[in-house]
């Protein structure tokens, strides 16, 4: 009996692949902040995580548009004439709030895993609670009191042009904080890290570039491009020790590792710009 001829091949469709760059773009900005975001029809799945092995180009992007708002907020503190660590710290709490607190979770997750438990398993457990500890809450308070006094300092120093400057370290801190990504494994076999195609060194180095272009020209503007240099020198050894904390104490990286690495990543870059433009003196 002769067999009945068999179908023809179905080619697998990309879920999104009608939208390309659009809906990477959607999906990442979904990912990162509490902005209202457009919803395309063409769209079957608009609140998917990102796939950041080929929408790690919009990171930057993202967190450029999440630097903005808290960039509006800080200017138009500055414009009404209030101080510059009352327009600091409106600055940091709307980029706080823009993002839901995001990687300010992960930064006190991380700490509590990583200081609080005994075990690589206990630490992991810890990690997922969403309760926060001793650790995170000190990290928490730490984190933005250096953010709010480093860029209270850049108001002084260099008046309204901290606010570009806010805006591009939210661009370059953003793919910064996925370095982890390059030299660890995820920590464990679910999760976020695990489950989220990340990015290869190619993909990342263009994200960074991005970021990194997105922050010269107001660095150039007030002459500060030797000290943004010398910052990200300075973030390349601190970022070593997070990565190793991580690899010694859990394994590998977790989304909580990653959002920890960006607050860092935030703080180096405020920190340095501001000590530059201290030694600039006044613009």
């Amino acid at each position: 009996m002769t067999q009945p001829p068999s179908p023809p091949p179905v080619e697998k469709q990309e879920p999104d692949a009608p939208l390309g760059a659009v809906g990477d773009f959607l999906r990442v900005m979904r990912f990162y902040a509490r902005l209202p975001m457009p919803r395309l029809g063409m769209d079957p799945a608009p609140f998917a995580m990102p796939d950041f092995a080929r929408a790690v180009w919009a990171v930057p992007i993202a967190g450029a548009m999440i630097g903005t708002c808290g960039a509006a907020a800080g200017l138009l503190a500055y414009l009404l004439g209030v101080s510059a660590f009352i327009a600091a710290t409106l600055t940091i709490a709307t980029l706080v709030a823009v993002t839901g607190a995001f990687h300010e979770d992960g930064l006190a997750d991380s700490c509590d895993g990583l200081w609080g438990g005994a075990t690589r398993e206990h630490r992991l457990e810890i990690m997922k609670d969403s309760r926060v500890g001793t650790y995170g809450a000190a990290a928490l308070m730490l984190a933005l009191a250096l953010r709010i006094f480093a860029l209270a300092e850049l108001f002084r120093l260099v008046g309204p042009m901290a606010l570009p400057l806010v805006i591009g370290i939210g661009a370059l801190s953003r793919p910064l904080a996925l370095i982890p990504v390059l030299v660890l494994p995820p920590a464990a076999g679910t999760g976020l890290a695990a489950s989220v195609p990340m990015p290869g060194a190619r993909g990342l180095m263009v994200a960074l570039a991005i970021g990194l272009v997105m922050l010269l020209p107001a660095a150039y503007a007030i002459d500060l491009v030797p000290g943004l240099f010398a910052t990200l020198l300075a973030l390349v050894p601190i970022l070593w020790i997070a990565i190793r904390l991580a690899r010694d104490k859990i394994g590998g990286h977790t989304g909580d590792i990653l959002g920890a690495c960006q607050q860092v990543s935030e703080i180096v870059l405020l920190i340095g710009l501001s000590t530059a433009a201290n030694w600039h003196g006044p613009v």
